[in-house]
């Protein structure tokens, strides 16, 4: 295919399912082709949060049919793929870095924020209820030492989330972000 300019809204609409974000995020990962069968594979494994081996055919299936119908075709006429229906091969064409921006990141090493944030909150409520039992003048002393902490706590760790949702982030003092 030619190299087609793709707008903003355009890319949008393209890159607005999440099949066809996976699509290119698994093309670019086997280093920019591959066949319909591998694709589908890990596409069901990500979408029901499992490991290629244990997808069922019905999820398979899913996936297949939506992907060889719809996406695989949508993709090849943005250009942004070249697709072969009749060998099952796909090809992720040059100018990938155009449409990056659009892509899941980190889809199988994402880390469980909410469960950290809960441990916060219920450290909190530790020292809350023993702040409001003032178990001795002890409790009552480190009160405000207790909430300083568990506010900087929750200040380190959402600053951690921002930095890594954001690879591309440039930290004071030449750390890199990842």
């Amino acid at each position: 295919m030619t190299d087609i300019e793709l707008t903003q809204a355009e890319l949008f609409d393209v890159f607005s399912n999440a099949r066809r974000r996976r699509t290119v995020q698994y093309l670019k990962r086997q280093g920019g082709s591959c066949d319909l069968a591998p694709l589908v594979e890990q596409v069901a494994a990500w979408e029901n949060d499992t490991n290629p081996d244990d997808v069922t055919r019905t999820q398979r299936r899913r996936v297949y049919i939506s992907l060889y119908q719809t996406h695989l075709p949508m993709l090849e006429d943005h250009g942004i793929v070249d697709w072969d229906p009749d060998g099952h091969e796909i090809e992720l064409l040059p100018s990938e870095e155009r449409f990056e921006p659009y892509l899941d990141r980190h889809l199988e090493d994402r880390w469980e924020w909410h469960r950290l944030y809960a441990a916060v909150t219920a450290l909190g409520a530790v020292g809350f209820a023993l702040t409001w039992l003032a178990v001795g003048p002890l409790t009552t002393a480190l009160a405000p030492i207790v909430a300083l902490a568990l506010c900087l706590a929750v200040l380190v760790l959402s600053a951690a989330q921002h930095v890594s949702r954001r690879p591309d982030l440039t930290l004071p003092l030449g750390f890199a972000s990842r």
